[in-house]
């Protein structure tokens, strides 16, 4: 046994490593990229052989998985919050067919949204998909949790989701490792023969025996080791704490906490464990991180005692991180005093790094639609999003993965003119080639400026999957090659690049201009090396 000082995100990947771990598949998403990172660093899974590439997206990655998985391997896919929507139609239908080698899904939620679009909670995609759901407490949790999952999903022959979340994934703290267990052997493909073929007679089969393993997974959060009832003397008050939560509730009331706290990291909820917190307490106070998950079953459409307090009753806010101060704050405990900022601390906006090339796409951007009062820029995801901001103030959307292309050929359909989309390379990859097949079908009048600093910049400098192949997917998409343009973002080619931005914006049909230099840092990186 070792112990290792490791974020959250490592010792996940470690768990799942010293878990027979056969391949992890994910896309970059602040907070979830360290896991497969760590996975890419790590010498025991270059001597295994573990599959540990990025995938183009989330729903690529959660299938990748899902065919690992169909082969008796143990496999991990990983995604930010909002990567769970784009690998959903995957998802959900894994629950359907089952699993065969261990599957995990790892889902890290962003609350506050400090690099995301929105703060949903991934525990709500476990109870839509009828799964279970671990949300560990510690980076200590998310080590053993890895092992139990694999477990889990092989006994109930389903897949496992697992919550993170920003300060859980992105903090350290000491963790004992275990004995390194072997991989799965390979499984005959035809061990479970039209399991998998989700016609309609064979996936309703499936589902009725999806639901007939719901009673059994409830006994198995009543049963499991991260979910416990821990006594207090004190009966006024019965706190329910999930995950990073319990971690909150033991901070505000420096450990000795005299209620009855009811830690739950594994769902569906344990109802003997609620129904013996709720008996003996008057009032309950959930002290969930994210959305009021546990809250919104409790309290039910009809909640007329209004014993179930939480963030819904305004006891803890709606909105944003939970801390051990909104959690005194709620008991009404002695909040210790902040040391408020020195005015020498400015707040100051993000920015595009000095010698970034997209200052200088922007640039010829601004300057190409200058004289045209009714064009419309439609952004996206990534390091270019900053565009939207001062300076520039070059985009009027951001919205989700690929959506600068689609809402672009929409506006062009309702008639704005012109209508421009901006998106990176790897976003490109990832969403925006379906987007581009459609606008190709109707040949739509809009100019799409791909980005292209030949890496995913945003979340640390990851390979872009394209590989500085974009002019030929394009082509080959169906785009006329000769709208298809290359400009290099520099200073000195600002009016030659302004040229040719405008002759594809008066072209009246689908246009592509690649604005491609390599990213400052990833080039940083290397001089250094």
């Amino acid at each position: 046994m070792l112990q290792k000082l490791l974020l959250g995100d490592e010792a996940l990947a470690q768990g799942a490593l010293d878990a027979g771990l056969s391949g992890c598949y994910a896309y970059p998403g602040t907070p979830s990229t360290e896991i497969l990172e760590y996975i890419q660093t790590s010498s025991e899974a270059e001597e295994r052989k573990v599959h540990r590439e990025w995938s183009s997206n989330e729903k690529v990655a959660m299938e990748e998985a899902l065919g690992m998985s169909f082969a008796g391997k143990r496999a991990m896919v990983c995604m930010k919050h909002v990567g769970m929507n784009v690998a959903a139609d995957g998802f959900v239908n894994s629950a359907v067919t089952g699993t065969v080698g261990g599957l995990l899904v790892v889902a890290a939620d962003d609350p506050s949204m400090h690099s995301s679009q929105n703060e949903q909670d991934s525990r709500f995609y476990s109870q839509f998909a009828m799964i279970p759901c671990l949300e560990p407490a510690s980076q200590q949790e998310a080590y053993d949790m890895a092992a139990y999952a694999f477990r889990l999903s092989e006994s109930l022959e389903e897949p496992i989701l697992m919550r993170l979340t920003t300060r859980l994934s992105h903090s350290r703290a000491n963790v004992t490792t275990g004995k390194a267990q072997p991989e799965n052997g390979l499984n005959p493909p035809n061990a479970k023969p039209g399991r998998f073929v989700l016609l309609p007679g064979i996936a309703k089969r499936n589902y009725e025996k999806l639901c007939a393993k719901q009673q059994t997974m409830v006994d198995s959060s009543d049963a499991s080791p991260f979910n416990r009832l821990e006594e207090g003397t004190e009966n006024r008050y019965g706190i329910i704490a999930s995950g990073i939560g319990y971690n909150y509730v033991q901070e505000a009331f420096g450990g000795k906490c005299p209620y009855p706290i009811l830690k739950i990291s594994q769902y569906p909820l344990p109802t003997r464990l609620l129904s013996r917190l709720l008996e003996r307490c008057d009032q309950i106070m959930v002290v969930e991180e994210g959305m009021p998950f546990i809250e919104q079953q409790l309290r039910g459409p009809l909640n007329p005692t209004g014993n179930i307090h939480g963030r819904l009753s305004g006891d803890l806010p709606r909105t944003g991180e939970l801390t051990p101060r909104h959690v005194a704050e709620a008991f009404k405990l002695p909040v210790p005093n902040t040391t408020p900022l020195s005015p020498l601390v400015k707040v100051r906006p993000p920015r595009l790094c000095d010698g970034c090339p997209h200052v200088d796409s922007y640039k010829a951007l601004n300057a190409a639609i200058a004289d045209r009062p009714g064009a419309n820029v439609f952004g996206d995801i990534g390091c270019y999003t900053l565009g939207a901001l001062p300076p520039f103030s070059a985009i009027s959307s951001c919205v989700d993965m690929g959506a600068s292309i689609s809402m672009a050929k929409g506006a062009a359909d309702a008639g704005i003119a012109p209508a421009i989309a901006v998106i990176g390379d790897s976003t490109f990859t990832h969403s925006g080639m379906t987007g581009i097949l459609d606008a190709v079908w109707e040949n739509s009048p809009i100019t799409v400026l791909i980005v292209d600093n030949g890496t995913t910049g945003m979340t640390g400098g990851q390979a872009s999957i394209n590989n500085g192949r974009l002019e030929d997917i394009c082509k080959g998409l169906g785009v006329a090659p000769e709208h298809v343009r290359i400009i290099t973002p520099l200073p000195k080619n600002h009016e030659e690049n302004v040229k040719v931005l405008l002759e594809e914006i008066d072209y009246q049909g689908l246009s592509i201009v690649i604005s491609r230099r390599e990213c400052i840092q990833t080039l940083r990186r290397k001089a250094r090396k």
